[in-house]
């Protein structure tokens, strides 16, 4: 049971330090300034703990069983970067900003899921649909 919901409380709390430090960039400096010291500190903490959690660490062996998804991962991760602080730089509230793209990212994947992956579309995801739809209304509102 912990190695289920362990992941996902990292998530949950890195995503509130996420969003809180997105709403905190300084409005002087420019958002892909800033992301480049985001990635560097990232890219030393990942070497740090990849060595730290393996044994036999040896990231040119690892190096050699990349896939395209890394490569993409990088390039939409720096996307959703600079999305937050761009629409927290529009004015949009931390309280609603996550909220909104995560009901839209709810009822996409729902689709991609099905297209991608064969998922089923069951009646609970449909109105799973709804409820996001009738939350976006109410809370931008």
């Amino acid at each position: 049971m912990i190695a289920y919901v362990l992941p996902i409380a990292l998530v949950i709390v890195s995503n509130i330090i996420y969003q809180i430090c997105s709403k905190s960039v300084p409005d002087t400096i420019n958002p892909l300034a800033s992301l480049t010291v985001t990635y560097l500190v990232g890219a030393i903490v990942s070497a740090i703990l990849y060595f730290a959690l393996n044994k036999d660490a040896n990231l040119l062996r690892e190096y050699k069983n990349l896939n395209w998804a890394p490569f993409i991962l990088g390039i939409v991760i720096v996307g959703l970067e600079v999305g937050f602080i761009y629409a927290y730089k529009a004015g949009w509230p931390i309280s609603t900003a996550s909220i909104v793209q995560s009901a839209f990212l709810a009822v996409a994947l729902i689709f991609v899921g099905f297209l991608l992956y064969h998922e089923a579309i069951t009646w609970n995801k449909i109105l799973g649909i709804a409820i996001c739809l009738v939350g976006l209304i109410l809370i931008n509102r």
